[in-house]
């Protein structure tokens, strides 16, 4: 017989590093409520099952943190750094980690929705089923990562570094490409009509190849060289 885990609730505190590795070395399942963990040093701590409540994490230090099934929910986190933690079917749901670093996360069945992740860092992370729904990703770091064959809703990819990512099959769905860096990128059978592709040179329609896209996203690129679609 399994033993079933103890758990401990913490609300509306100023919550050291060192309570935190207390309380895991006690094996303790946390639910944090409000709480206020800036720039805490959790590097390498085991925080299986944790819950983040609307806590602040300005800066915090989780780099190879075990986050297993941990979730955040209406967290504020700016450059928080989740570098090589294991984020193994975590969930961020309304959450704002603008330049968050998540470099060589795990992140296999991982996801945000509702989510600001304005300039965050996902380089060389370590991901099979890293979901993102109704996002801001603007200016972020996503190099090679896979969506293949996914339906994408409401996010913004804006500016964002989308170098050698596959985008083939994929249903956009009130998505932004603007200004992105689509060096590399693969888009074969990918559904464009539901895309903001503004900022893009006619250049960069290659880069399209395979790919649908509307008679008015048409006309946009064609306007580069002054032609007019009737």
């Amino acid at each position: 017989m399994v033993a079933k885990q103890s758990t401990l609730d913490i609300s509306n505190q100023d919550v050291s590093a060192d309570a935190m590795r207390t309380w895991a070395a006690q094996g303790l399942v946390v639910s944090l409520k409000t709480c206020n963990l800036d720039e805490a040093a959790l590097a390498s701590l085991d925080m299986t099952g944790w819950l983040f409540d609307e806590c602040r994490m300005a800066a915090v230090d989780f780099r190879s943190a075990g986050l297993e099934g941990a979730r955040f929910v209406g967290c504020r986190g700016t450059q928080a750094d989740f570098s090589g933690a294991d984020l193994t079917d975590a969930r961020f749901a309304g959450c704002d980690f603008n330049n968050a670093r998540f470099i060589e996360a795990k992140a296999n069945d991982t996801g945000f929705e509702g989510c600001k992740l304005t300039g965050a860092d996902f380089s060389r992370v370590r991901s099979l089923g890293l979901s993102f729904r109704e996002t801001i990703l603007s200016a972020a770091r996503l190099r090679g990562l896979s969506f293949n064959n996914e339906r994408l809703e409401k996010l913004d990819f804006g500016m964002a570094d989308l170098t050698g990512c596959d985008f083939r099959k994929v249903v956009f769905s009130g998505c932004s490409l603007r200004e992105a860096g689509l060096v590399d990128a693969r888009f074969d059978g990918a559904d464009l009509r539901g895309a903001d592709l503004g900022g893009l040179a006619l250049i960069d329609a290659k880069k399209f190849k395979g790919a649908t896209i509307s008679k008015d996203q048409a006309g946009l690129l064609l306007a580069e060289l002054g032609l007019k679609v009737r």
